[in-house]
C-alpha cells in the first residue's frame, strides 16, 4: 500500500501518473447510491458499517480513482456532544437546537469517539477487507471552524454572521468552543487511524470566509492542534474552499497535502504553499456539467502548470454536484491517468 500512487504523491514521491480522486465521489450523482437512499436517509448509513462500506466502494468499481473515502458526514460528532440535527430534503443539515450563547457552550459533553462514534470505525475495518490493498483509504472529519460554524448558524450560512458575532463578541467562549472541538477531532482522527485508514483529510470546508488576521487568532492555534496530534502516523490533507488569501496560513496550520480550489490557479496557488508541501486540486466541480472538451482543455491546463512536479493530486476544487454525469467523471479519471502520463 506505501507504493500507491496516491500515498507517493502525498510524500512529495515520484509517482507514473498523477493520481486522482473526487470530493463526493461517493454519492447523489451514482443511480446505486440513489437507490440506496430511496430506502435508508443519509445517517442510516452513515451509522450502519455495511452500507457505508457498499457506499464507499461504489465509486471504486466503476471509476478509477487512486483512493476511495470513508462515507460519513462531517457533523457526526456533533450530536454526542449534545447537539443532534438531521438532514432536511432540499435544505441539507439542520441543527435542532444551535448554540446562541456561551452558556450555551458551557453546556456541550465531551466523549469518546471509539464508543460514541464506534460504528465509523467498524465500517472502516470492513471497508478495508472489501478493498484488499486496491487503493488506499481515506478518513476524514471536519475543523473546528467548520463544525463551530455548523453549530452556531444551525446550517448552511451565507454570511456567517451569527458565527462571526459570537466569535468577536465573545472570543473567551469561541476559543473554548473551538479548542473542546480540536481535541475531539484530533482524538477522533486518531481513532480512525487505529482503525486502520491510510491517510486522512480534515474538511474546513466554509474557512474562506475569514480575512488572514481572522483565521490566524480564530482558528489556526485549534486546527494546527489536529495536525499536531496527528503527527506523523499517515499523510494528512488540509482542504477548505475560498482559500486563495489565506494559503500560507493553511500551510502553517497543518497538512502534508493542501487542497487548492479553482479560484487560484494551481501553479500560483502552490507558489504560495511551499514547495514543501503537496498540493490536491483543482478543477471546478461545474466543469464536469458541460461539454467534455472543456473540461478535458482545463484538465490539462492543470496538468501543464504543474509540470509533472511530483506532489500533485488531482481532485475538484469542492464536491462532485449531484446532477453530475457518471461518464463524465469516468471520462475525466481516465483523461487524468492517460494524460499526465504523456506529459511525463
Amino acid at each position: 500500500m506505501a507504493t500507491s500512487r496516491f500515498l507517493r504523491a502525498c510524500r512529495r514521491e515520484p509517482v507514473d501518473v498523477t493520481p486522482v480522486w473526487f470530493m463526493r465521489q461517493a454519492g447523489r450523482y451514482m443511480a446505486e447510491y440513489r437507490a440506496l437512499r430511496e430506502r435508508h436517509s443519509l445517517l442510516d448509513i452513515c451509522r450502519a458499517p455495511d452500507l457505508a462500506t457498499e457506499v464507499t466502494l461504489q465509486p471504486v468499481h466503476r471509476i478509477e480513482v487512486d483512493a476511495a473515502i470513508l462515507f460519513s458526514d462531517l457533523l457526526l460528532p456533533l450530536e454526542p456532544m449534545g447537539l443532534p440535527f438531521d438532514f432536511i430534503k432540499g435544505e441539507g443539515p439542520q441543527i435542532e437546537s444551535p448554540i446562541t450563547s456561551p452558556a450555551d457552550i458551557e453546556r456541550l459533553k465531551t466523549f469518546e469517539p471509539r464508543e460514541a462514534l464506534g460504528h465509523v470505525l467498524d465500517a472502516i475495518g470492513m471497508i478495508q477487507r472489501e478493498l484488499a490493498g486496491r487503493v488506499p483509504l481515506i478518513g476524514f472529519a471536519g475543523a473546528p471552524f467548520t463544525l463551530a460554524s455548523y453549530a452556531i448558524e444551525g446550517g448552511h450560512s451565507n454570511n456567517f454572521a451569527r458565527t462571526k458575532a459570537l466569535m468577536y463578541g465573545h472570543p473567551g467562549a469561541w476559543h473554548r468552543l473551538a479548542d473542546q472541538l480540536a481535541a475531539l477531532v484530533a482524538d477522533y482522527l486518531v481513532a480512525q487511524i487505529e482503525a486502520g485508514v491510510d491517510a486522512v483529510q480534515v474538511f474546513d470546508s466554509w474557512v474562506g470566509v475569514l480575512s488572514p488576521a481572522d483565521y490566524r487568532e480564530f482558528a489556526l492555534p485549534h486546527t494546527r492542534r489536529i495536525f499536531d496530534t496527528i503527527g506523523g502516523r499517515v499523510p494528512t490533507i488540509h482542504f477548505g474552499t475560498g482559500t486563495a488569501a489565506i494559503l500560507h496560513e493553511l500551510r502553517e496550520a497543518g497538512g502534508d497535502v493542501i487542497g487548492v480550489d479553482w479560484r487560484i490557479p494551481i501553479d500560483t496557488a502552490w507558489e504560495r504553499i511551499g514547495a514543501d508541501r503537496a498540493v490536491q486540486g483543482n478543477l471546478d466541480p461545474t466543469l464536469l456539467l458541460g461539454p467534455t472538451d472543456r473540461m478535458f482543455t482545463q484538465t490539462d491546463d492543470i496538468l501543464q502548470r504543474v509540470g509533472g512536479r511530483a506532489g500533485h493530486i488531482f481532485n475538484l476544487g469542492h464536491g462532485i454536484l449531484p446532477s453530475t454525469p457518471v461518464e463524465h467523471v469516468q471520462m475525466l479519471a481516465q483523461y487524468v491517468h492517460s494524460a499526465s502520463r504523456r506529459m511525463r
